[in-house]
């Protein structure tokens, strides 16, 4: 008796539950914007520590920290006041980027728009402390360190 190996078949996935409209469900919550953005903030002062190493000079790479803490500044309070003002208008029928293909209407693109400008807005607050804390570091820094810079 001879016998066949098969693979067993991929189970089918289940199409993601929506709304009348085509939205996906369940809604986005604050909550999770709001992690999800604090999250992709740490992430993100990561990177800058490792880019900030690429430039090599100490008053380059003090003048770019700063300059990237003054745009994280600037740009967290406009993204916040934008994007939560945008959910608040929304009351409620907030999307998802993937759901952008559910747009009707000329004002729809604001249930798109406000929880994602919360969420960069908060990606950039929390930019911004992580941005003068490698400042300070690189000011103090001995000066034959690696942190230091040429």
């Amino acid at each position: 008796m001879t016998r066949s190996t098969q693979r067993p078949r991929p189970e089918p996935v289940p199409a993601p539950m929506t709304d009348a409209d085509g939205v996906r469900l369940p809604r986005l919550r604050f909550t999770d914007v709001v992690v999800r953005g604090a999250v992709q903030g740490v992430a993100a002062v990561v990177l800058l520590a490792v880019v900030s190493l690429f430039v090599a000079d100490h008053h380059d790479r003090e003048t770019f920290l700063a300059v990237v803490a003054g745009f994280s500044m600037v740009g967290s309070g406009v993204c916040l006041v934008f994007g939560g003002f945008f959910w608040a208008v929304c009351r409620g029928d907030v999307r998802r980027w993937r759901d952008w293909r559910t747009i009707t209407g000329q004002t729809d693109a604001v249930t798109v728009m406000g929880p994602a400008l919360f969420r960069l807005g908060v990606l950039a607050l929390v930019l911004f402390p992580g941005a003068i804390g490698l400042y300070h570091l690189v000011d103090i820094a001995p000066y034959d360190s690696w942190l230091y810079g040429s």
